[in-house]
């Protein structure tokens, strides 16, 4: 028996849109043709398979016995050539990493630094996640985390990345020169702090540095980092911040550290799953991260 001819695949297709719509007009609306080239396919195709597929009337296009048979079948080769080629599209497409940490870190360190992050990972989607609240990598919702913690966390891999404290900053303009200065600026305090357990503010600066006269109850109060960061910057007063955070500003002379002192910080650590350690954009984000803190120690 001579096998007979498949119809062509782009003919299915418009008999396939005909069949989910019951509509010539609204199977060429998807398809991008007239209804006019819709009803020459399917005459085509009835023609090839010397049987209708459709029975027209005024209230529309209904299925015939034939066509029921062919809607099933082109329905779910379809569905698996959609499948398959969504795979293919997966498979092809950049690897995601998903990195969470806090805003402050983003915005002062990671922003300024992507791009030559992205060079150390060129085939990763890289997705940037920033929150406050400790993410539950368990979850597998995010890959990795920078953290500031004062010890490693036990139940997952941590790299040591930074040994943080926190510095006097002010701009350049206040020409602070004594710890006596400290008494004629406004002091930018920033509360709720939780890392370090010692506390790196004013009362333990001036307890541990001085002056002894400093009053640590005057000035500005702000629960983000990053803003008494940028007041610092905007001349408003001087603040005690991570050195990691006002690395940029000091190198770039927006800000100073008039002071070779500082209060005892926490560690920046990278922190993954023990699953997720040997897996290759994870060790090229680590070694990228130790290279460039290392600069910084």
């Amino acid at each position: 028996m001579r096998k007979r001819r498949l119809p062509p695949l782009g003919t299915l297709r418009v008999f396939n849109a005909v069949a989910r719509h019951h509509s010539f007009k609204r199977a060429a609306d998807e398809i991008g043709v007239t209804a006019t080239a819709v009803s020459h396919q399917i005459r085509l195709l009835e023609e090839q398979l010397e049987t209708k597929v459709f029975e027209r009337s005024a209230r529309g296009v209904a299925l015939t016995a034939s066509g029921e048979l062919l809607f099933h079948t082109t329905e779910r080769v379809f569905s698996q050539l959609r499948d398959t080629v969504e795979r293919i599209h997966a498979d092809n497409a950049p690897s995601a990493l998903t990195i969470t940490t806090t805003s402050n870190f983003i915005t002062h360190w990671l922003v300024p630094r992507l791009a030559g992050l992205k060079i150390a990972l060129p085939e990763s989607d890289l997705r940037l996640h920033a929150s406050v609240e400790r993410v539950d990598l368990t979850k597998k919702t995010v890959d990795a985390a920078i953290r500031y913690r004062e010890t490693a966390e036990d139940r997952l891999a941590s790299t040591l990345l930074y040994q943080d404290r926190f510095v006097l900053i002010a701009s350049p303009r206040l020409a602070i020169k004594r710890l006596s200065d400290l008494s004629s600026v406004t002091l930018l305090h920033v509360d709720n702090r939780h890392v370090p357990a010692s506390t790196p503010d004013w009362e333990n600066w001036r307890r541990r540095i001085g002056p002894e006269t400093l009053n640590c109850g005057a000035g500005l109060h702000f629960t983000d980092e990053t803003h008494a960061i940028q007041a610092v910057v905007a001349g408003q007063g001087v603040a005690i911040v991570s050195s990691l955070l006002a690395h940029d500003f000091i190198r770039q002379g927006v800000l100073c550290a008039p002071f070779d002192l500082a209060l005892p910080g926490a560690n920046y650590y990278l922190v993954t799953l023990a699953e997720n350690v040997e897996r290759q954009d994870i060790v090229s984000l680590k070694n990228w991260l130790q290279d460039n803190m290392r600069e910084m120690q």
